[in-house]
């Protein structure tokens, strides 16, 4: 049994996340308005920030020499869902 990479799988991951976010958007520039459009636009955000209680999405360090701001965001939708669920099956499908 060959072991892979973590960081092999999250970048797997990653890209088919992203490859999925771009065929929605695109998904949803060739459709025209209705509800089929508002399914492939609708996404849930999540953001580092937002789970820390601050509006702006950044946590912010301040040690009065230096301020580090610390910020992570993801959009998913559906579309999204799937790539990542694709890039799963051909990460597991080529071992």
């Amino acid at each position: 049994m060959i072991k892979r990479n973590v960081s092999l799988i999250l970048v797997g991951l990653f890209i088919g996340a992203a490859i999925g976010g771009v065929m929605g958007n695109l998904f949803g520039w060739i459709l025209p308005a209705g509800v089929v459009k508002d399914f492939f636009l609708t996404s849930l955000s999540l953001d580092i920030g937002g789970l820390a209680g601050n509006e702006m999405g950044v946590i912010i360090l301040d040690l009065k020499i230096i301020t580090l701001k610390f910020g992570l965001a993801m959009n998913f939708n559906f579309t999204s869902i799937i790539g990542i669920a694709a890039a799963y099956y051909i990460l597991r499908y080529f071992r």
